[in-house]
């Protein structure tokens, strides 16, 4: 694959808790340099991004991040907001409990109420696999495809561990056609996000490929 091809799948992420307006502007100039997918960055970000760049810069925000376990009012809310200052798309994170408790009614209506309240703008939903087993991370394959969300992403890259090729392969197994995967969490190299894409990774979440490539 060509450099292009793999920036166009990347959601160039800076999710720092000290990072600042430089920072993030630094980000974007990346990006639209590189074609990325979008730039991840915090809510609190999104606005300042938006009415600098328009729509010359997609912007990714995330939801109930990292560990979402706040209410699905709060997380939709969160949406709602995200999208009025400008957001297209959002990742939200699952309440990672609610699995552990074989809950998935709790996990379908949240989903599903994100998905009403991010109508018109893509949906990824993080599973954070590193604290699944197999079987909860197929059930929730089956979860996600039936809340009708865009994505199925791996991890918030905030946990024990990120992305793996093997997850990325089970996913693919076991999503709705409609469906497309994100993988997020140590993917570091131009080499390393090319082998997500080609195990069927549509997107690819990462703070180091285009910076480290632009850098050498």
């Amino acid at each position: 694959m060509t450099p292009t091809e793999i920036f166009a799948k990347i959601d160039h992420t800076l999710l720092s808790v000290t990072a600042t307006e430089a920072e993030y502007i630094t980000l974007a100039e990346e990006a639209i340099k590189a074609g990325a997918a979008s730039v991840c960055v915090a809510p609190n970000a999104v606005r300042f991004l938006k009415e600098k760049y328009g729509n010359a810069l997609r912007i990714t925000t995330v939801i109930g991040f990292p560990n979402g376990y706040n209410t699905t009012a709060i997380k939709v809310n969160e949406t709602i907001d995200a999208i009025a200052n400008g957001a297209d798309e959002v990742d939200m994170v699952i309440a990672v409990g609610k699995v552990k408790e074989g809950d998935y009614d709790y996990l379908l209506s949240e989903i599903s109420a994100l998905r009403k309240a991010s109508a018109g703008k893509v949906l990824k939903v993080i599973v954070e696999t590193c604290l699944l087993s197999e079987e909860e991370k197929i059930k929730l394959c089956e979860i996600v495809t039936q809340a009708g969300a865009d994505y199925i992403k791996t991890s918030t890259g905030f946990s024990k561990s990120g992305a793996s090729i093997q997850d990325v392969e089970l996913f693919k197994k076991h999503i709705g056609p409609k469906v497309k995967i994100k993988a997020a969490g140590g993917i570091r190299t131009m080499e390393d996000a090319e082998k997500y894409i080609l195990a069927g990774a549509d997107r690819i979440g990462a703070s180091a490929v285009i910076k480290g490539y632009y850098n050498k």
